[in-house]
């Protein structure tokens, strides 16, 4: 089964993206902020990580540079409400950008292309 950190600082969306992926067949472990997200990233092994931009403390982009110091294999997807940081250079480390949106659908196919079920 393929593990999937996710870092969302909203709960209500954090509880909905988890409970879909699992629906995915995807083991999900949640962050709520970059720290832990990080600390979670030096313990375990992950397949992909899925990250906000704007959270409490550091910021997605922050952690994205922080991931790649620490393991530059795991593919991150950004799914953000914010447009405007899709042309911030940090954000091309990422694998993929995604906005928000009512619909998982994008965030799951981009999930699958990236590593499978």
């Amino acid at each position: 089964m393929k593990k999937i950190l996710l870092i969302e600082d909203d709960l209500a969306l954090s509880l909905l993206y988890e409970e879909e992926l699992k629906n995915e067949g995807y083991s999900i472990v949640v962050a709520h902020d970059a720290d832990s997200a990080l600390e979670l990233v030096r313990k375990e092994p992950f397949d992909l990580i899925i990250t906000d931009i704007r959270m409490p403390g550091k910021d997605g982009i922050e952690l994205i540079a922080n991931v790649m110091g620490l393991r530059k294999d795991i593919p991150i997807i950004i799914n953000t409400a914010y447009q405007s940081y899709k042309d911030d250079f940090m954000t091309w480390a990422a694998d993929a950008y995604i906005i928000k949106s009512s619909s998982l659908d994008e965030l799951k196919a981009k999930i699958k292309e990236l590593i499978g079920n």
